[in-house]
């Protein structure tokens, strides 16, 4: 068997575990439990509210929305996570020790983050179809859509993660360094309110990320033709759309397993060591 097609296969049969794992935890059925009543509950009592200007009801317009950051957000969150933690306690090094170990690495890593959104994402499209009025109004070709741009959207996402964890030192400087650059792209990302709301340039700088366009694609897939009233140029500009987030992903690509490499170059056994007696020192 080739080597390469055999470290892919054994990544993503460690990446089915990892997810596996994760759905018996306690600690991350709880999140998204939690999280997604959360959601659910405050666009129920707002369930009556009509867009301003639209004849659309405020839970439709929002949830695609909220869908299209979800993905973002796990896709930004879970490899920066992963790569701080397992840099640190030895598994990025092991990977490197082992032939083709990066591939395999990298792909465990991309179907663990990928498959990790499912949860979150059915805990709120379900109930969703049952208690809003015109949410996926578009039948199976919306569906169909919100497939693709799912698969898209986290294969131009994850790389950002994946280089942001690379560039910090440890977990616990995640919080900072690591959420900062998240609030500035989601906050400027068109998600949470309208794009046109915000400065001329900042929705210029906001039209290079994949973020804002992965919540458009959201909005295309699952509102009603007239909901595009309320875009830029009153257009779902798909063409840009699919152009912009295959652009990041193809960056992605590229970019992603020389900044491993790199990673993975500068990781010894004293490094890791240094590291664990680091994490044991704060939890003292």
């Amino acid at each position: 068997m080739n080597p390469h097609l055999h470290a892919v296969r054994a990544g993503l049969g460690r990446g089915w575990i990892e997810f596996l794992n994760s759905l018996r935890s306690p600690q991350d059925l709880g999140y998204y439990l939690f999280f997604g009543a959360g959601v659910l509950v405050y666009l129920y009592f707002n369930r009556n509210s009509a867009v301003e200007g639209t004849d659309l009801l405020y839970p439709a317009v929002a949830l695609p929305s909220i869908l299209g950051a979800l993905i973002a957000f796990g896709a930004y969150i879970g490899p920066m996570y992963a790569l701080a933690v397992e840099r640190e306690d030895g598994t990025l090094l092991r990977a490197k020790a082992t032939p083709h170990g990066m591939t395999g690495y990298v792909s465990g890593q991309v179907l663990f983050q990928s498959v990790s959104a499912i949860p979150m994402l059915a805990i709120l499209i379900i109930p969703g179809l049952f208690l809003f009025d015109g949410f996926a109004a578009q039948g199976v070709g919306s569906w169909l859509a919100v497939l693709g741009l799912i698969v898209l959207g986290l294969l131009a996402v994850l790389p950002i993660g994946i280089v942001v964890g690379s560039l910090i030192k440890s977990p616990n400087k995640i919080g900072t360094w690591g959420m900062l650059p998240m609030i500035i792209m989601f906050g400027i990302s068109g998600i949470f309110f309208p794009l046109q709301a915000l400065w001329g340039w900042v929705q210029v700088v906001a039209q290079f990320l994949p973020m804002y366009w992965l919540g458009l694609g959201m909005r295309s897939a699952l509102l009603p033709g007239d909901a595009v009233a309320l875009e830029i140029g009153e257009s779902w500009r798909t063409i840009e759309m699919i152009g912009v987030l295959g652009l990041w992903a193809v960056i992605g690509l590229l970019l992603t397993p020389i900044v491993l490499r790199r990673v993975a170059r500068r990781q010894s056994g004293s490094a890791v060591e240094a590291g664990k007696q680091r994490a044991m020192q704060m939890y003292q």
